[in-house]
């Protein structure tokens, strides 16, 4: 696959990656029953992480 996200998308994808995940370890909201939503965000760190979206190559779009 071929890298199709950029720099400014690859921080965003970081941040609310790390933000999720916090959320996901109770230290954002704790005590809440909705914490395992959180682990969605190891998906936007992989994607930053390798540079590669898939949804992006579906519909065709670049950020590169």
């Amino acid at each position: 696959m071929t890298a199709n996200v950029g720099t400014f998308d690859r921080i965003a994808r970081v941040v609310v990656g790390l933000a999720l995940i916090a959320f996901a370890l109770g230290y954002i909201a704790p005590g809440t029953t909705w914490a395992w939503v959180g682990w969605i965000g190891v998906v936007p760190i992989l994607t930053a992480v390798f540079g590669t979206c898939p949804l992006y190559s579906v519909v065709g779009c670049s950020t590169k």
